[in-house]
C-alpha cells in the first residue's frame, strides 16, 4: 500500500507540475517532482528513496517539453533519494531543503556533463537562486502533506500483515 501511495503521489505531482504549475508560474514554478520525491524519501529508507527518485526522475524525463538527455533527472533524483533516506530520518526538513537546493545544480551540472545544449555556467548563475528560492517556499507545504499521509499510514498499521514475528512463540 505504501508503494501505491508514493507511485499514485508521484503521479499527481507530475499531472500538477505539467498541467498546472508550469503554465501558471512560468520561470518561477516549483518543482513539485523534486520535492515529492525527496519528501517521500525522507519518510523511507535509502533503497526506497533512491527507487522512488530513479523512477520520478525517469516519468520527469519522459514529460514533454523534454529538451534534455533521457535519464539525467532519473541519476539525479536517485541520487538525492538515496541521500533524504540515508540522512533524513534524524532532521528531515534541513534534509529536503539542502537536497532541494542541491538539486538545480546537480542537474545542470548532470546536464553540462551529457553535452545538453545551455547548461553553462551562465545558466546555473541565474537559474539556480531562482528554482531554489522557488522549491524552498513550497516545500513545508509539500514536506507536511507526504508527511501526513506517510504517518497516517504509519499509524494505522502500515503494510506487514504480522506486527511482531516472535510473538506467540515459546
Amino acid at each position: 500500500m505504501r508503494n501505491l501511495t508514493a507511485a499514485l503521489l508521484l503521479f499527481a505531482a507530475l499531472v500538477l507540475q505539467v498541467s498546472v504549475v508550469n503554465p501558471l508560474f512560468g520561470r518561477f514554478a516549483p518543482d513539485l517532482v523534486i520535492l515529492v520525491v525527496l519528501s517521500l524519501a525522507v519518510f523511507r529508507d535509502p533503497v526506497a528513496g533512491a527507487v522512488i527518485g530513479f523512477f520520478g526522475g525517469l516519468a520527469y524525463d519522459l514529460l514533454p517539453p523534454s529538451d534534455h538527455t533521457l535519464g539525467q533527472y532519473a541519476l539525479v533524483l536517485c541520487a538525492l533519494g538515496y541521500v533524504a533516506g540515508r540522512v533524513g530520518g534524524q532532521l528531515p526538513l534541513v534534509t529536503v531543503a539542502l537536497c532541494t537546493v542541491a538539486a538545480p545544480a546537480l542537474v545542470l551540472g548532470v546536464g553540462a556533463l551529457l553535452g545538453t545544449p545551455g547548461a553553462t555556467w551562465e545558466t546555473l548563475r541565474t537559474a539556480w537562486p531562482r528554482e531554489a528560492l522557488c522549491d524552498l517556499i513550497v516545500l513545508p507545504a509539500v514536506l507536511w502533506a507526504v508527511g501526513g499521509l506517510h504517518q497516517g499510514r504509519r499509524r494505522s498499521g502500515g503494510t506487514r500483515l504480522v506486527t511482531n514475528w516472535r510473538r506467540g512463540t515459546a
